[in-house]
């Protein structure tokens, strides 16, 4: 008992409104990374995307709460990277400067989301370097749901920083994106 309190005094003292501290730490996407949304993507209703940035410009993809593949019943069954000439999945980038990575446009698509009842494509939504895509989720597609921007994101970009300029003029912020869906649900 009086190991606990020596603790708590040397706490106090080192830190005194350790009190006000929360229980546990925030996770990394919430501290590290500026919150942006895509909405609609592709024209289609309620395909929607998140972009969250990093301060060293990486970003990282990922389907939005509001996307019609999270918001419907049916379970998602596949997520596939198989989408055009070369799978995105065997695409490797290395080295430091990531020369041999592969460069995409806002509209290219990422993979293929499939549920038990419907198909859905996701794009890039930003112009740049495709550094990584996220292949736990070929073996356990139900990532995509339950950890979203923790294990469940789609891929890692690097965009170059005038195509980053040009995209987040047409990006939502989170308080814009909750306004706006929060309106139309």
């Amino acid at each position: 008992m009086e190991d606990k309190e020596e603790e708590n005094a040397a706490v106090l003292a080192l830190y005194p409104r350790a009190h006000e501290l929360p229980a546990r730490a925030p996770p990394a996407h919430e501290t590290n990374f500026t919150h942006y949304f895509a909405l609609d993507v592709g024209g289609k209703e309620f395909h929607d995307q998140y972009l969250y940035r990093h301060g060293n410009g990486l970003c990282v993809v990922g389907l939005a709460p509001s996307h019609l593949a999270l918001r419907s019943p049916s379970k998602i069954k596949i997520v596939d990277y198989d989408v055009g000439k070369k799978s995105r999945a065997d695409m490797k980038a290395s080295g430091r400067r990531k020369k041999d990575a592969q460069v995409l446009e806002e509209n290219s698509s990422l993979c293929k989301v499939s549920s038990e009842d419907a198909e859905f494509l996701v794009r890039c939504c930003i112009r740049g370097q495709l550094l990584e895509v996220n292949e736990r989720l070929t073996s356990d597609p139900s990532l995509l749901s339950r950890k979203v921007p923790s294990q469940g994101y789609i891929a890692i970009l690097m965009p170059k920083p005038e195509a980053w300029k040009k995209a987040e003029k047409s990006l939502l912020t989170r308080e814009q994106y909750k306004q706006q869906r929060m309106q139309q649900e």
